[in-house]
């Protein structure tokens, strides 16, 4: 499973704005404090503020901000409002050609995982994860790998 761009940019926006405590901020401001593509991110807060997790102020000195509480916005909620689909395999999509699609135990298996996934992202809110504003502004570690080692967990998990 692997969250699409726009999720990543849409958490990171909400953090970013969360730490903010209500100042405006802009998507210049987002998209050089993240070095992401001011186009993309202004998708991601277009959408965030059609949702209703981002108020956003019009005008020269406009910007936007978070539109609850941290501990309101729900990381499990956010990712169903930015992902397209969760399709992780072609039978889940329209236009499935997979000739085993009748008899195949394999979709069963990933619906529990997927819905496992998203399970734990419902237990968590932006609260949950917040920074601090000065935290934008320090050097990511050099070549530290993130993620789960698969390796040291052996076969089977």
């Amino acid at each position: 499973m692997r969250l699409t761009t726009f999720s990543d940019y849409a958490l990171r926006v909400l953090m970013y704005a969360g730490a903010a405590e209500g100042r405006l901020i802009t998507i210049e401001e987002t998209s050089r404090v993240y070095n992401i593509s001011r186009a993309h991110l202004m998708k991601v807060v277009n959408i965030l503020t059609k949702t209703g997790y981002l108020r956003g102020v019009r005008g020269r000195s406009g910007g936007f901000t978070l539109a609850l509480p941290p501990a309101d916005i729900n990381l499990g909620a956010v990712v169903r409002a930015t992902e397209p689909d969760f399709a992780l395999v072609e039978c889940f999509a329209t236009g499935n050609q997979c000739v085993i699609t009748g008899c195949c135990r394999l979709p069963n298996v990933l619906n529990e995982a997927l819905t496992s996934f998203v399970k734990t992202l419902d237990r968590y809110t932006l609260a949950d994860i917040m920074l601090e504003e000065r935290d934008f502004s320090v050097p990511p570690p050099a070549d530290e790998t993130r993620g789960p080692d698969f390796a040291a967990a052996g076969p089977g998990g």
